[in-house]
């Protein structure tokens, strides 16, 4: 069951457990991405972005959870 007004492929279905490991690999991923923008190394700057989104829905799906 997808989220009403979502296009995110994370559903209901999966394990509270699991939509926190990887929020935990996500925030991981965006801090690696922030430190290498800081110490100027090479990376893809739409991925900042990307990862930033990714966090947001997963911390959305969790609250519904929650609250729902």
């Amino acid at each position: 069951m997808e989220l009403p007004n979502s296009n995110s492929k994370y559903n209901i279905s999966i394990s509270t457990q699991e939509l926190i490991k990887e929020l935990k690999e996500a925030e991981k991923t965006l801090f690696d991405l922030r430190f290498k923008k800081a110490t100027r190394q090479p990376f893809k700057p739409h991925e900042i972005k990307a990862t930033r989104k990714k966090v947001a829905r997963l911390k959305t799906v969790l609250r519904n959870k929650f609250v729902g």
